[in-house]
């Protein structure tokens, strides 16, 4: 999804709530120097320490992905990270001063928005400025019973994804996204995070989904959705792809293949990462 090394014509600001913490966060993102990739600084720590947006940084998976360095950690962060992606900008400054990132709407919209309006700048240096896609030479593949998430070598990148819930309002969807035919910022980031009504209060006991609300989730219930319209007639499966696209940069650059997903999770996603940064690893020993 990248062939040149970019960053942020400008920086931008963005205010909310985070979803699990319920607390409320101001995020800063800026430009930032080729091969820096994306990173998070914690500005009300003390010594405001820096998280890269990196696999290795992932501490935990329970319905968001955190990441921890430092002693810091910065929680549901695929939303920022998958509109930075899918708009191309590979090397950014994340500046928060809170543990979360915020939600907003529940999809990448106001991120992407928010980088269209200060638009991108390609870092030319000789050493960095081609950034051609890592291949992969077999296929990878994780699965957890009848779940899974795979990479499959390929001729162009691809995202597929499938869900099946036992809720007629979602019942089962499959979508396949190419950012070849159809932009990120018109086909994915757009699809808001969802809830099954019936799950909210076990959830909320669990310490999870403070800052959750009907102005930053679709929500439904057995008769259909309590908070309709939807943006897309598939708008669940599509914020699944919304959320692999946020997983799987943390790879830095995605390598050029086929992703295909079923009633996966953050935690496969990441599970997927860590096998193919091993992989591109040890293809780059052989060489």
């Amino acid at each position: 999804m990248f062939d040149k090394e970019c960053t942020l014509a400008g920086e931008f600001k963005m205010s909310g709530v985070g979803l699990h913490s319920g607390v409320e966060v101001n995020v800063r993102v800026l430009p930032a120097i080729a091969n820096s990739g994306r990173y998070f600084v914690r500005i009300d720590l003390p010594n405001t320490p820096i998280i890269p947006a990196r696999v290795e940084s992932v501490s935990q998976t329970t319905l968001s992905t955190e990441l921890t360095s430092s002693g810091a950690a910065i929680r549901t962060v695929e939303h920022l990270l998958a509109a930075l992606t899918g708009m191309g900008v590979n090397n950014a400054r994340i500046e928060i001063d809170g543990p979360e990132v915020p939600l907003l709407d529940g999809s990448a919209q106001n991120w992407v928005e928010a980088i269209a309006s200060v638009g991108l700048i390609s870092i030319d240096t000789e050493e960095t400025n081609k950034l051609p896609a890592p291949l992969l030479k077999s296929p990878i593949s994780i699965h957890q019973g009848d779940t899974f998430v795979t990479a499959i070598p390929a001729p162009e990148t691809r995202f597929s994804y499938g869900i099946d819930f036992n809720t007629p309002a979602i019942g089962n969807q499959w979508y396949s996204w190419s950012p070849e035919v159809e932009n990120f910022k018109d086909a994915i980031a757009p699809a808001r995070t969802f809830a099954l009504a019936h799950q909210i209060d076990q959830l909320r006991q669990a310490g999870l989904i403070k800052g959750g609300s009907l102005d930053n989730a679709l929500v439904c219930d057995r008769s259909g959705w309590i908070n309709p319209p939807l943006r897309f007639a598939n708008e669940p499966v599509r914020h699944k792809i919304l959320d692999l696209v946020g997983d799987l940069s943390l790879l830095g650059i995605l390598p050029q293949a086929h992703y295909l997903a079923y009633k996966a999770s953050h935690n496969l996603h990441v599970q997927l990462a860590k096998a193919i940064s091993s992989h591109l690893l040890a293809q780059s020993e052989q060489v």
